[in-house]
């Protein structure tokens, strides 16, 4: 049987550009792709530039700084632009869409796309937030969804990172295990007696990570506003009105406070984070 001439077409085109391929040339820009994302793992610090969060699997996220440092080193700038955009004043509802396009000079690179919006879960669980105070919020988050994306395209980094940590934060509860019997000391972190739930750790684990934060730097925040030394002594309620903090401090509504990362639970003193 006889291929149709659309597809002999098709076929021949494909050999056509196969045939004009320099192989040697290939083969040279693939072991500079190899060189360069060997030189990208160096360079970038773990928990600051990129970062594994708990229960998402082994492959790392590129973070803001990142991304930054290796549009840095590739010596190309970025321009963004709002491709679409909803601003229902009356329901209350924020979304953006931004395109960033790299460059160098005065040749466009790559472009890549990021969305953001208020009714993500990371603004809607816990204490309900002013989704008005959100729309600036949710217009940065799209803005460094897409320059991540462009990143991650334009440095081949796609097979040694994964999108930014957001992307992570609706992390469904694990199914309760059986009652047992335990420790005082452990039944008083226990949900029902008020203490911050799996998804608040996890949630105040991501915006650390973003923000850059030191242990000791947490460990302040929490004893000024709360009097407690570490997250897993937080209620849900002081839990809600901290990631509503950190996420003023992500949206430049507060002051920014610079340093390393935190892991949730974790002491001034730098002992294990809780489980």
């Amino acid at each position: 049987m006889s291929m149709p001439a659309q597809e002999l077409q098709k076929a021949q085109t494909s050999l056509s550009i196969i045939d004009n391929v320099n192989l040697q040339q290939v083969s040279a820009t693939m072991q500079k792709i190899a060189q360069f994302q060997a030189v990208v793992q160096k360079t970038l610090k773990k928990d600051h530039d990129y970062g594994v969060i708990p229960g998402t699997g082994s492959k790392p996220t590129l973070l803001k700084p990142g991304a930054e440092k290796i549009l840095m080193l590739m010596g190309l700038t970025s321009e963004y632009d709002v491709i679409e955009k909803v601003q229902d004043y009356e329901g209350g509802f924020f979304a953006f869409t931004v395109k960033c396009t790299l460059s160098r000079g005065d040749v466009k690179v790559t472009e890549g796309v990021g969305h953001a919006n208020t009714r993500e879960r990371r603004y809607t669980s816990g204490r309900q937030q002013d989704p008005y105070t959100l729309a600036n919020t949710v217009l940065k988050m799209a803005k460094k969804r897409a320059q991540v994306d462009a990143v991650l395209t334009v440095a081949s980094l796609s097979e040694i990172f994964t999108q930014d940590l957001e992307d992570y934060v609706e992390i469904p509860q694990q199914p309760p295990k059986p009652a047992q019997t335990r420790p005082q000391t452990q039944q008083k972190n226990s949900n029902t007696n008020g203490f911050a739930t799996e998804n608040q750790l996890k949630k105040l684990f991501v915006i650390s990570k973003e923000l850059g934060l030191e242990k000791e730097t947490m460990t302040a925040i929490m004893q000024e506003r709360y009097s407690k030394g570490a997250s897993k002594e937080l209620t849900k309620q002081e839990a809600s009105d901290l990631i509503e903090y950190l996420t003023k401090l992500e949206s430049g509504e507060e002051s920014r406070i610079p340093g390393d990362t935190w892991e949730p639970g974790q002491e001034a003193d730098n002992e294990g984070a809780s489980a």
